[in-house]
């Protein structure tokens, strides 16, 4: 057979570890892929508000693909988080802003650890779409980690 497994074996993706999404691997996946693409809803959709999560929902496919789920504005508590990632029964929630000031990062960091609370999950990730337009990508791009206790909230700048 010319499709068989021996000639085509199956790979496990690279975001998977231990039955485990590695979403900092994944995500960092998207801050090169959004670097690379974004300037075509820049210019041709003049950068909508809905263009970030639309691109990502198409990006994290991958998941689903795998066997995970992707839930848009799920319910947590009374709000709605902008993402849950889920595979293998664990929770990845994910809030995205935009980023017109400096005062965007903390406000969606303290509305993120509440989402992660009415979960009960320990990690989260907050990704910031950086719209200033005096910044330049290498200042846009990067990853810290804010961990308070045993909560960690994983910062992606795009």
């Amino acid at each position: 057979d010319a499709l068989s497994e021996s000639k085509y074996p199956y790979r496990m993706p690279r975001y998977l570890k231990a039955g485990h999404i590695d979403m900092n691997f994944l995500l960092q996946e998207f801050q090169a892929f959004w670097r690379e693409n974004s300037e075509i809803w820049v210019k041709r959709y003049a950068y909508e508000e809905a263009a970030p999560h639309l691109i990502l929902q198409a990006f994290l496919q991958r998941v689903v693909n795998g066997g995970g789920r992707i839930i848009r504005e799920f319910a947590a508590g009374r709000n709605r988080l902008d993402l849950c990632v889920e595979f293998e029964g664990q929770k990845y929630p994910v809030e995205l802003k935009i980023r017109y000031s400096s005062k965007t990062e903390e406000k969606s960091y303290s509305q993120l650890i509440g989402y992660m609370d009415t979960l009960g999950v320990k990690e989260g990730w907050l990704i910031i779409f950086d719209r200033r337009p005096d910044i330049d990508w290498d200042t846009k791009i990067y990853l810290k980690t804010e961990t308070v206790e045993d909560t960690t909230v994983v910062i992606i700048g795009c």
